[in-house]
């Protein structure tokens, strides 16, 4: 029997020769980027002494994680990690597929691809471009909310940077801005899959615009929406350390709502030097990531048992 199995697996590896040769690159990237760095691990376990190097320094057990969960620290970036990210996917899912249907609508074969370039733009932006594109609205001195539109509307200007409680709100709406355009470009072409003669039927039928994207529309790109959203949960445990970092340019006061498990770490490790608590903090994170992506996958199969929404 087993050489019966050895057999077909050279015959395979005969044929899909090229496929096996391709396969290789990926590989091996695979391996140096993300399985070798694993090794690091150990870090979050001992108490680094750079003069003993990493595999002499002394064992500490679970005290960096002992000293980050005795801390207020764990409770805010989870917190914050976690509830901006189910915002996130929430509202870019909506306003996303409402972007593709729209696309969709348009009888003009110049306008999609128009609109998508422009909405698709924010997401080739670097971070740091946004974080300066956000300071020239909100600025104090110079910003056009506080200069231009709030005057309009006889109220004085507003110390953005300095008050937390504005920036859940901001940042969900940089989030959107920026992402939204390239998940609407996914949806959009799923819809532009489906058989045109559902909406002919349907029209015949006298179905409204409304009824036909709700009863038709919806319903056949939710595969796609699923594989999303899961792709999406998978990481709701890291952010977009760019637009927490950076946007908010930094600033100490903002912290009880912007700082998340990514800026935690790179701030623990860069201007703290604590190497050993933002290891564990970092641990921590693909722990509990891992776990929620095997209890979202659980959860699909429980609802989808047969596969048939795939």
């Amino acid at each position: 029997m087993s050489s019966r199995v050895t057999g077909i697996s050279l015959k395979k590896l005969k044929k899909y020769k090229m496929l096996y040769l391709m396969l290789i690159p990926g590989v091996v990237y695979l391996l140096i980027n993300n399985y070798a760095p694993m090794f690091g691990i150990i870090i979050a376990f001992k108490d680094v002494n750079f003069a003993k190097g990493i595999m002499n320094s002394d064992w500490v057990g679970l005290k960096n994680f002992e000293y980050l969960f005795k801390t207020e620290d764990a409770y805010i970036i989870t917190r914050n990690t976690i509830l901006y990210n189910l915002v996130f996917i929430a509202l870019n899912l909506v306003v996303a597929v409402a972007l593709a249907v729209l696309l969709y609508e348009l009888k003009n074969r110049f306008l999609p691809r128009l609109y998508q370039s422009i909405i698709l733009l924010p997401y080739l932006m670097s971070s740091v471009i946004i974080g300066y594109l956000v300071y020239s609205l909100l600025s104090m001195e110079t910003g056009l909310i506080n200069n231009t539109i709030l005057p309009l509307l006889g109220r004085g200007g507003v110390m953005w940077y300095n008050d937390p409680k504005y920036w859940p709100y901001i940042l969900t709406l940089v989030k959107i801005w920026s992402t939204a355009g390239y998940l609407s470009i996914v949806y959009f072409a799923a819809v532009v899959g489906i058989d045109h003669e559902y909406y002919e039927a349907a029209t015949l039928d006298g179905a409204s615009k409304l009824q036909r994207i709700f009863k038709i529309t919806i319903p056949l790109i939710t595969p796609v929406i699923i594989i999303m959203t899961l792709l999406q949960i998978g990481r709701i445990f890291y952010s977009d350390f760019g637009l927490f970092y950076q946007v908010p340019l930094d600033s100490g006061v903002l912290m009880p709502t912007t700082n998340v498990i990514d800026t935690y770490v790179y701030r623990a490790l860069l201007k703290n030097g604590d190497i050993g608590m933002s290891s564990a903090a970092g641990v921590y994170q693909s722990i509990v990531g891992f776990i929620i992506i095997l209890i979202s996958n659980y959860v699909v199969k429980k609802i989808n048992p047969d596969n048939s929404l795939f």
